[in-house]
């Protein structure tokens, strides 16, 4: 809904009663709350009319984002296919979100997340592998460095799951999407 219109309603005018109040026609004014930004003269006496101010009448209100929680759900909890897949966790999230087309906010952060979480992942397992040559550790480092980062990744999952569910956002977020 356009500010105009909100403002119109608020106080019981009809486009007509708004045109002859402020002196702009009635085919502007709906022009305007269609989505055509009003300037200049205008403006100016459209905000008079309403007794508002320019910076009011201009401002983005901000439209919520409908989401389909069930789905941003499927979509991260196929992130857990890193157990079976190389690089599952982001290839399964990436083929649902375009084939259901659910390619918003929530669902590029997932799949943001899994890439940037695979990434460290190469990186620590290469610095384990290589601190352990270098360091003479048991040969076991690596595997174990594996496992924990795999919980790891199925805590974040999991909490971002729970997150989705009672609040339709994620609790683990990058401040950045790398899509």
């Amino acid at each position: 809904m356009s500010l105009l219109l909100e403002q119109r309603e608020k106080l019981n005018l009809t486009q007509e009663e708004l045109a002859a109040k402020s002196g702009i026609s009635v085919r502007t004014i709906q022009r305007i709350e269609s989505g055509i930004k009003p300037k200049g003269y205008t403006l100016e006496s459209l905000c008079k009319a309403l007794e508002i101010n320019q910076e009011d009448l201009l401002q983005e209100k901000e439209v919520p984002e409908k989401i389909n929680k069930q789905l941003i759900k499927y979509i991260n909890l196929s992130s857990i296919l890193l157990l079976i897949i190389p690089l599952g966790s982001i290839i399964m999230p990436l083929i649902i979100m375009r084939w259901k087309k659910e390619v918003n906010a929530l669902t590029k952060q997932i799949v943001s997340i899994q890439i940037v979480w695979t990434l460290l992942f190469l990186v620590v397992i290469i610095a384990v592998a290589f601190l352990s040559k270098l360091f003479s550790y048991d040969k076991e480092a690596v595997p174990i460095a594996i496992l924990i980062l795999i919980i790891a990744n199925l805590y974040i999952i999991l909490r971002n799951t729970a997150a989705i569910e009672k609040h339709n956002k994620l609790h683990i977020v990058l401040s950045f999407s790398v899509l």
